[in-house]
C-alpha cells in the first residue's frame, strides 16, 4: 500500500510540473505577459475607443508592433487619449494616422498605424494628430434598418401612388 501512496504522490507532482510549464508557456509566449518597456512611447486622441483596453495591440500593415499602455479622458475634450508603446526600430512619419479597427465580427479591437510620407519622424512622447476612433457595429446597422424602413415607406404602390401607412381603426368606446 505505501508503494502504491508514493507512485501516485509522484504521478500527481508530474502532472502539477507538466501544467505548470504549460502556462509559463502560454504566458511568455502570449504577448501579454512583462510589458516591453524599450520602445517609443506615443499619445493619440480618438473621440471613441469602444471594446479598446490597456494591453490591446498596436498594428502596423495587420503586423504587431506595439501594445496601448495607457487610457485616459481629457478633461477639456473629453475625448479618450491613448498611450501607445511601439517597436523603437520603427522610424514613423510625423503624419502617421491611427485608427481603431476591429479584427473581425466577434474579435477584439486594435490600434492601426497607417504610416504617411513626410520627411520627418516621430520622436519619443510624440502625438499622433491624425486619428479615426471605433466604429460601432449597433449604430452601423440602426442606421441601416432606418433606411431600408424610410425606403420602404416611400416606395411607390402598384397603382403608380406613394404608399402611405393607413391609420389604425379607433378603439371602441
Amino acid at each position: 500500500m505505501k508503494g502504491r501512496s508514493l507512485a501516485e504522490v509522484a504521478t500527481g507532482g508530474i502532472v502539477l510540473l507538466v501544467a505548470a510549464s504549460f502556462l509559463a508557456y502560454a504566458v511568455l509566449h502570449s504577448g501579454r505577459g512583462a510589458s516591453n518597456t524599450d520602445g517609443l512611447l506615443l499619445t493619440a486622441q480618438f473621440d471613441k475607443i469602444d471594446g479598446l483596453s490597456n494591453g490591446a495591440d498596436v498594428r502596423i500593415a495587420g503586423v504587431k508592433v506595439g501594445s496601448v499602455t495607457d487610457s485616459r479622458i481629457d478633461p477639456t475634450s473629453f475625448s479618450a487619449v491613448l498611450t501607445l508603446r511601439v517597436d523603437r526600430g520603427l522610424k514613423l512619419p510625423s503624419d502617421t494616422s491611427a485608427e481603431i479597427t476591429s479584427e473581425g465580427l466577434l474579435g477584439g479591437k486594435y490600434v492601426s498605424l497607417v504610416p504617411g510620407g513626410s520627411e520627418q519622424f516621430l520622436a519619443d512622447n510624440g502625438r499622433i494628430v491624425e486619428t479615426q476612433g471605433s466604429v460601432s457595429l449597433e449604430s452601423l446597422l440602426g442606421r441601416f434598418i432606418f433606411s431600408v424602413t424610410q425606403m420602404n415607406s416611400s416606395q411607390p404602390s402598384a397603382g403608380g401612388e406613394t404608399a402611405t401607412p393607413t391609420p389604425a381603426p379607433a378603439a371602441p368606446r
